[in-house]
């Protein structure tokens, strides 16, 4: 959580307000249940609106951009979310403030759905999503640590991440520091050697303040990740690269949050959390197709979109508004 009051207002579209629970909802709204988990029935609403709004802002920017990676965008909105909203430590009237807790989104083509966050959090301006990837924006398709405030480390070429943040938390280390470093990756990203020697760095070192989060929607731009290159039983090879290893559904605030809660306390070892995600999740025409890593939204698609993500907030406020406590 930030240092002081608390997220900048909102920009953009404002979540439904009395929201249902419709048969047709899209088929990743979570299951399982928050029991054990640590968020109450406020936060945890307060995390669905949060989410909600960023879904919405991160298909509007896709929208003015013409295109962008909106499958895996709308994949790892969740895990940012709980992340910045719940875990992080930053101070928002400071967002380089050395002390800081640092995020390396090493799948740096889901900028398309990192820099609304940014934007949110008002330490960039809003209007510039409307020129998101277009000539001479500073918001370009992978988002640059020198141009868009609050990005750790620029990103894109695949497989690079997680020498960052080894590294970044060696530094740490050397410095008498104890921020934490979450690194997102993708799951074809895995595909990358350059990730399993990060790994081995990562538990060599015991490097316990990173938290590897995977964003596992199983797909990747040339279709299923188990049929362009078989990740198998990623688990267990991560377990054998000495990384403590927690799967959770990763479109589930409280399974999220409380995967996180685990990885902090288990010190002495690295940990690797396995979110299993849905590409293009809440857009029930994008949802687990792999056309949709990378695609192009006519203003139809756009309303049909909007439609889709009202419905599927719907869903996940009634889980809350039923499991919380």
């Amino acid at each position: 959580m930030p240092q002081d009051t608390g997220p900048a207002t909102e920009p953009g579209t404002e979540p439904a307000t009395e929201p249902g629970t419709p048969a047709d909802a899209p088929k990743s709204v979570p299951v399982g249940t928050a029991s054990g988990t640590g968020l109450g029935k406020r936060e945890w609403l307060r995390l669905e609106a949060k989410a909600d709004q960023l879904r919405r802002l991160t298909l509007d920017t896709t929208y003015w951009a013409g295109a962008g990676h909106i499958g895996g965008g709308m994949s790892v909105l969740d895990i940012l979310t709980v992340i910045y909203h719940k875990h992080l430590n930053y101070k928002l009237d400071d967002p380089v403030w050395p002390d800081r807790d640092r995020v390396i989104l090493s799948k740096g083509h889901a900028g398309i759905a990192y820099a609304p966050l940014l934007c949110d959090l008002g330490w960039n301006d809003p209007a510039l999503l409307k020129t998101f990837n277009l000539t001479n924006s500073p918001m370009g398709m992978h988002l640059d640590a020198a141009k868009v405030v609050g990005v750790d480390a620029s990103t894109g070429s695949l497989g690079h991440g997680l020498p960052i943040a080894a590294g970044t938390a060696l530094a740490a280390r050397v410095q008498g520091k104890d921020w934490w470093v979450y690194c997102v990756t993708g799951d074809g990203e895995l595909n990358e050697g350059s990730c399993w020697e990060a790994f081995m760095a990562i538990a060599h070192y015991q490097l316990d303040h990173v938290i590897t989060i995977v964003d596992r929607n199983k797909f990747m731009i040339d279709g299923a990740t188990e049929e362009v290159m078989a990740l198998g039983a990623l688990a267990d090879k991560l377990r054998a690269f000495g990384l403590n290893v927690i799967e959770a559904p990763g479109h589930s605030l409280p399974d999220l949050s409380a995967a996180i809660d685990a990885a902090k306390s288990h010190a002495g070892q690295p940990t690797a959390i396995i979110a299993d995600t849905v590409k293009g999740a809440g857009i029930d025409f994008m949802e687990g197709d792999y056309v949709w890593h990378y695609g192009a939204l006519d203003e139809a698609m756009h309303k049909r979109a909007q439609a889709s993500l009202e419905r599927y907030y719907g869903a996940r406020r009634a889980r809350a508004e039923a499991e919380g406590v």
